[in-house]
Parts: structure tokens; sequence; C-alpha cells
């Protein structure tokens, strides 16, 4: 045992975060802490590693433990080399070897400089009597371990490098426990495998935080559950965790209704007439307060959010369509002579390193820049949500009420008025938080508060950038279900592996230097090639060891498609929306009064068509969904 709490306890105000709860953390375990936003995960993060205290709580662990934490956001004010950085971490005792390699860096720029070259002879006789040599040792070997260049400015770097750089910092002082929260946030998903790796390779317990359902499965081997104040530790996988968790629900909901039923009976027992209550049983009146009190005491479970997609009018049936598009950053190529067509109701995932473009490609296609060379064409009636995964939308002056509908209290959803109030309650945010300022909200919730701001807006094409970022495991799902039964075209950006999987049937993948390709299905055939590449296989033998690297695979592997197949896959969209507007078409004119007015109207031989219409749509998309398979 590394560290145990007991009793611990934390409120801010309200319910209480943790409500007497206990915590141990032992050598090598890797603990996935979850619940939803809100609930105090971060909060439960920050004691551990004591830069809060809570109400109470006792404390046992080893001496002089170590912990180290990579926080949910990259500090806005690190500055200097990646090695400067990660020697951060070390204290007082790397300063000198972090001035030293500045230097080295200064030196390089001003070779003649002799102040520099003074102050750098003081440092080296300073590190030659002192351990320094072992440390700047340390930070490299760090620094190779993560795979970054220590002499790059830390400011220069992607997100995910970032990232990569302040888990160096972090198991600087080789930590008993590591603390991450949300360590997939920024990070591509090659760059989210190469963390799973890292960390199944590590010795040191981690507690972690995260929304990333494949990376959970990936990598915690316990699971810690905190649901209305009470931490609950389960010594499985996450799978078996989510099938145990259901039923334990399943359980507490039988529970309470006998608990409900036993107490309403006992409430019209006491208001009985006056002569049945001279005659009442006291004991039974005692039980019955301890039950009103109970009932008072107990925690219910949070609402779901509800999310419900606003209706828009049908766009036309070609929604986008990409022609020789060639745009470059500072001379170097992002996309070149990309071509394509978006049709109506496609689902369509985005996946790319960092770096890559992806968001670019996306102020492309909706015309926000201008390609280099090339056209983006538009189809009709196009009405556009967008989702911006840095939350630029949110205005941090206005209350939550204000950033969703600024125009007054009444907003429209699906044709239907309802008070703003009433509509964020549905994400879950009470009256009171509402009608105050947005800048206490957490990522989460500015995540939720900005697809209450989209869903209102009517939209037949939904673009997301980045949507999980933040948000818990269950709003993640919900979503999931809206976009499965949204109608409307999608464009998704996302590094959440399980969830392109389970919402987009095509891939556009941006693979370096301009290259753009499309794949069928979602990101694993792209992530394969990705990881060939990295680990210089041959397809043969990178196929037969997927099983080994890739989450969620099996042994066999899909075959690939035909050139003939290929052609299907791609020309079976358009032959579904032909058909389907032609069944349209006839539908309704069958349906008007006119239609059977009309002496040249064919009944039988229309029903016919119609029957034969409807079997052979059923079969194309019998056909479509078994090439997608593939």
């Amino acid at each position: 045992m590394l560290l145990s709490y007991r009793n611990l306890t934390v409120s801010y105000g309200g319910p209480k975060l943790l409500d007497n709860s206990g915590l141990t953390i032992a050598k090598r375990e890797r603990i996935c802490l979850l619940g939803r936003n809100g609930e105090g995960k971060s909060t439960l993060l920050r004691i551990i590693n004591g830069e809060v205290g809570p109400d109470k709580g006792e404390l046992e662990s080893i001496p002089d433990l170590r912990i180290g934490k990579l926080d949910q956001e990259v500090p806005d004010e690190l500055s200097g080399s990646v090695f400067e950085v990660v020697a951060q971490g070390l204290g007082k005792a790397a300063r000198t070897i972090a001035e030293y390699h500045h230097l080295l860096l200064e030196i390089e720029i001003n070779p003649n400089d002799t102040a520099i070259a003074n102050r750098l002879d003081e440092l080296q006789i300073e590190l030659d009597h002192t351990d320094g040599w072992a440390i700047e040792h340390k930070v490299q070997n760090l620094l190779q371990r993560v795979e970054i260049d220590g002499d790059q400015p830390f400011a220069t770097l992607s997100g995910g490098n970032k990232r990569r750089a302040l888990l160096a910092r972090a198991l600087s002082a080789s930590p008993h426990i590591l603390l991450l929260d949300e360590p997939t946030n920024h990070l591509d998903i090659p760059g989210i495998r190469w963390l799973e790796e890292f960390l199944h390779k590590s010795d040191v317990a981690l507690l972690f935080v995260s929304h990333d359902r494949a990376f959970i499965r990936r990598v915690a081997n316990k699971i810690l559950d905190l649901d209305r104040g009470k931490l609950t530790r389960w010594e499985c996988d996450y799978p078996t965790y989510l099938q145990r968790k259901a039923d334990l629900l399943a359980g507490e909901a039988k529970q309470q209704a006998v608990f409900n039923k036993k107490l309403a009976e006992e409430e019209v027992w006491i208001r009985k007439g006056i002569q049945a209550r001279r005659t009442r049983n006291e004991g039974r009146v005692r039980t019955l307060m301890k039950m009103r009190e109970e009932h008072a005491e107990r925690r219910k479970l949070q609402g779901k959010s509800k999310l419900d997609l606003s209706d828009a009018k049908l766009s036309g049936r070609k929604v986008i369509t990409i022609n020789s598009l060639n745009y470059s950053w500072k001379k170097e190529p992002l996309i070149q002579n990309f071509n394509s067509t978006i049709w109506r109701g496609a689902k369509i995932g985005i996946v790319g390193l960092n770096g890559s473009g992806k968001t670019t490609l996306l102020d492309l296609l909706l015309k926000k820049i201008e390609p280099i060379s090339g056209s983006v064409t538009h189809g009709t009636k196009l009405e556009v949500a967008y989702f911006d995964q840095h939350r630029n939308q949110l205005d941090e002056k206005l209350t939550l009420a204000q950033n969703v509908h600024p125009a007054g209290e009444m907003v429209n959803v699906n044709g239907k008025p309802r008070h703003i109030i009433s509509y964020l309650q549905d994400f879950l945010f009470t009256p009171h938080t509402s009608r105050s300022p947005i800048t206490k909200l957490s990522g989460g919730e500015r995540a939720r508060l900005l697809l209450a701001k989209l869903f209102i807006q009517p939209a037949n094409v939904l673009v997301l950038d980045e949507p999980t970022n933040d948000l818990d495991i269950e709003t993640v799902e919900l979503l999931e279900e809206r976009l499965l039964e949204y109608s409307g075209t999608l464009l998704l950006v996302s590094h959440d592996r399980s969830f392109l999987e389970n919402v987009v049937t095509s891939t556009i993948a941006l693979e370096g230097n301009g290259q753009v390709k499309e794949y069928a299905g979602s990101c694993d055939e792209w992530l394969q090639r990705q990881e060939e590449k990295l680990t210089n296989l041959s397809p043969k033998d990178s196929r037969s060891d997927k099983s080994a690297t890739l989450p969620n695979s099996t042994t066999s592997k899909k075959r690939s498609l035909t050139n003939k197949e290929r052609e299907a896959l791609k020309t079976l969209p358009v032959k579904i929306g032909d058909m389907e507007d032609e069944f349209a078409m006839l539908s309704t004119r069958m349906a008007s009064a006119d239609y059977y007015q009309d002496s040249a109207s064919d009944l039988t031989g229309d029903a016919q068509k119609l029957e034969i219409l409807e079997n052979e749509i059923l079969l194309a998309y019998e056909s479509l969904e078994a090439l997608k398979s593939l």
C-alpha cells in the first residue's frame, strides 16, 4: 500500500463531493476514476496531490511518498526549451543544469559572446562538484522515453507534444503514484496508442480520469467509481465494471421501490382517524420518522442530459463537392489534389496526426478560408451548425442562458417554444447556474453548454470538432445515440476511437505531406497503416500482429475490397439517394386528391412500382452494409 485515505469528506456549500469515503492505492495498480461531470474527480486528484485539503480525512502513506501529476490543461506560463520545462520537475537541483542547457543553445546562436562562454565555464565547474550531470542524464533519458527533442522551444510544440513533455516532467521526480487528468485530451490517435504502451511498460502506480473508453479498456486494471459522494472500488477491468455497475443500479432501484412503497403505506396509516392515532404503536411511529429522515437524506442519481437535435429541411443530395483541392501552410503542403463528394446523410470522421490540418480541412469545406487552388462547391439548402473545439463561441461576460440564447427568455426546440431555463435543465444546469456567468464552469460543463447552444440551431449539416473532450462517458454515449438518429450530414473530427467506431460510416485521413485518403468505416484501417509506418513492418506482418496492438481486434483480418466493390461502395449511396427521391415523389403524388381524379393515373402499376422501389432500396442498403463490414 502506497497511500490510504479514510473518512474523506469535501463540501463546497452544496451536496458533499466526498462523503466519508475511503481510498487506497497500491504498487503497480492502474486505477481509472469514473464519475459524472461535477462529481469531484479533479478535486480528488488535487487532494491526493496536496494542492487542496479535505474538510476531514485520515491519510496514511509510505515515508517520502512522491506523487507526479499531469493536469487536464497545459499551463499558459511555461516558457523556455522542452529540456528546461522537463527539468523544472526536479526542483532547485535542476536549475543549474537547466541554465547550462539554455546557454548551450544561446552560444550556438552567438558563438562569440564571451559573457555566455564565461557563465558556461562557471556552471560546468558547479556541475562537476554536484550531481548535476546525473540530473542532466535523467532529463535526457526521460525525453528519449517520451520521444521529444529537448532543444525545441516548448511554446512551438503541438498540443499533443506539450502533453508528452509535461508527462516527462511529472515523471522526472520518479513518483510512486502518477495522477493523470484527461490524459488523452489534445493527443492524436497514434499519440494515444503511444501513451497506452508507455503506461503499460511503467511500474508506477496510476490513478487517472478519462472519458476515452478505448483508453480505459486498454490501460485500467481497477475502477474507482465516484457516485453521489461515495467512492466504490471495483477489482476488475472496465467492461466487467460496466456490467456489475448496471446490476448494482438495478438492485438499488428495486430496493428503493420497496422502501418507497412501505413508506407510503406507513404515511397512510399515520393519517388514519383520531381513534386509530390514540391506539397507534409508538415504536411504529418512531420507525416511520426514521424512514422519513432516510428518504430526505437520500442522494438521488443525477439525471441524464437530454440531447435533442433541432430538425432542418433536407439539403440537396450533393452536400459538398471537392475538386482538386490544394492548401499549404508556411509553404508546407497540408492538402494536395483532394477530390471527393459528400452526399446527404453521410457521417464522415476526419482523422490525422496533430498538426496535419484536420480543422483546416473543415474550414476549407465550410468556405471559411480559400484554397490555394481547386474548389469547394456547396449543394442547395445547406444549414450548418458548428461545434468549435476551443469553445470560442462562448462569451465569458455572459451568463449560461445568454450564451445559448441572447435574444430573450424563450427558445424554439423542434418547432416548440420552451423557456431557456427549462431547456438548460435538459443539459443538467440548475436554474441558479443558468443565470450565472460561465467563468466557473468546468471543461465538461462548457462542452455541454456549447452542445446546448448548437442543438437549438436547425441544421442539416452538423460539424463537430473534438466534441467529446471533457465530457463524461454517459454524455458521450448519449451524444452517440443522437448522432446515429440524426438524418443530416455529419463531419466529425475526433481522437476518440470508440466514438468514431460507433458513429461514422467513412473516414477522411490526412496522412501528411498533403496526402488525403478516404476509407470505408471508422479509423481502424488508417491507424493500422500508421503503425506499419512507425514499426517498419510489412503489411503482411502488421496484419498478423494486429490483435496484439489494436484494441478490441480479433485475430481475423477483414479482406481488402476489390476494385469493383470499391466502385460499388462509392456509387451505391448515389443510387440509393436517386431511388429514395423517386419513391418520395411517387408516394407524395399518390397521396394527393388530384391523383385519384386524374384518369391517366395508374393506381395498380404505381403501387407495384412503389413496392419494387422499396425492395430495391432495402437490397441496396444491405449491399452497402455488407461492403462497409469488409
